[in-house]
């Protein structure tokens, strides 16, 4: 009898010793197998049993709540454009010189100061020509402000070049990431025509030295290029790819009621107008230009968080410059509401 149930005994302590050690295994199998398993459940057409109309409706039906709660924007990337005066003429400017009014230093460093607490993180200084205000000294202290007092990841300039001394990128150049260039033909004739010739200076040359100050500085150089009437058949393949920026910016040209177009515009761009199809060629030729980056009307129009002189967004959504009223006045949540600006196609 005692035989019987040790015998008994062994036989449920093998039982159980292989049913643990069988499980571990299967669990092992299954920790390997796991991501194969759901591979094949997939590709055998296995779903979510709800029907996916009803998915996709839950999902609007989401976004639209959110849309509802009015979720704020946040001013991740501005450009500033503290001074509308220029030293150039360019036919089919859409941000023209109707005030000479510049914001004082200090004020200007607390609407920075504002931007960054609401969350922004990358600041571009615009124009006019920015470098013409206080031969670019002005410039410079809001750069060096961005980058050292603000510690902005991404500090950027966008000038016609014209202007820029090399004791500039002495005296600022370390402050700076990038600097975007404006050029929209290598052909100097087609400059002048335009509104960017300025005598016996040659504008397209100009580039080249810039170019070796950004290397010799270590700022990031970028073109940015309007298309126009007068540049739209231009091959710019050669002369992009020999300055090799790490950006080329290709905007179509585009109309601003009361800046270059009706009554009260210093600027008449209908003539520089091209069509949709037009722009489409122009980028189709140079589609072996890797860095290029295509900004049609559209996307001009609504994806760039634009501030003015007086720190005012400016929403061109209607085709025109809304003012929003002054961050400086304001706040920055405020003023933001008014700015038109789409995040979704940022």
């Amino acid at each position: 009898m005692w035989l019987l149930m040790l015998t008994g005994f062994a036989e449920k302590l093998l039982y159980a010793f292989s049913l643990q050690l069988l499980t571990s295994l299967w669990k092992i199998l299954i920790h390997l197998y796991s991501p194969l398993g759901t591979l094949l459940w997939f590709a055998c057409g296995k779903r979510s049993s709800q029907p996916r109309e009803k998915i996709e409706g839950k999902r609007e039906e989401i976004a639209g709540d959110e849309d509802a709660a009015g979720v704020s924007v946040n001013p991740v990337s501005v450009n500033y454009h503290f001074t509308r005066q220029c030293n150039y003429k360019c036919g089919f400017c859409f941000h023209t010189a109707k005030t000479s009014f510049v914001l004082p230093l200090e004020e200007a460093k607390r609407g920075l100061l504002m931007l960054k607490e609401a969350g922004m993180e990358k600041i571009n200084f615009s124009g006019g020509e920015p470098f013409l205000h206080d031969r670019g000294e002005f410039l410079g202290k809001l750069v060096k402000f961005c980058k050292k007092e603000l510690k902005l990841p991404s500090v950027s300039i966008v000038s016609n070049g014209s202007l820029i001394r090399q004791k500039w990128f002495k005296d600022y150049g370390e402050y700076l990431d990038i600097l975007a260039i404006s050029c929209d033909s290598f052909d100097e004739q087609i400059n002048a025509l335009i509104g960017r010739g300025q005598g016996k200076k040659n504008h397209a040359e100009n580039l080249w030295k810039l170019r070796r100050w950004c290397a010799d500085y270590r700022v990031a150089f970028k073109i940015n290029s309007v298309i126009n009437r007068f540049n739209v058949e231009e091959d710019m393949n050669e002369q992009i790819q020999s300055l090799n920026p790490v950006r080329w910016k290709v905007f179509q040209c585009l109309i601003i009621e009361g800046e270059n177009a009706g009554e009260d515009a210093l600027r008449e761009a209908e003539r520089f107008v091209i069509s949709d199809e037009d722009f489409e060629k122009f980028l189709d030729r140079h589609k072996a230009v890797s860095c290029l980056v295509p900004e049609s009307n559209n996307k001009m129009k609504d994806s760039y968080l634009i501030l003015d002189e007086y720190m005012r967004f400016l929403d061109c959504t209607k085709g025109r410059k809304d003012p929003s009223k002054s961050i400086l006045d304001v706040g920055v949540e405020e003023a933001i509401k008014f700015s038109g600006f789409d995040e979704k196609c940022f």
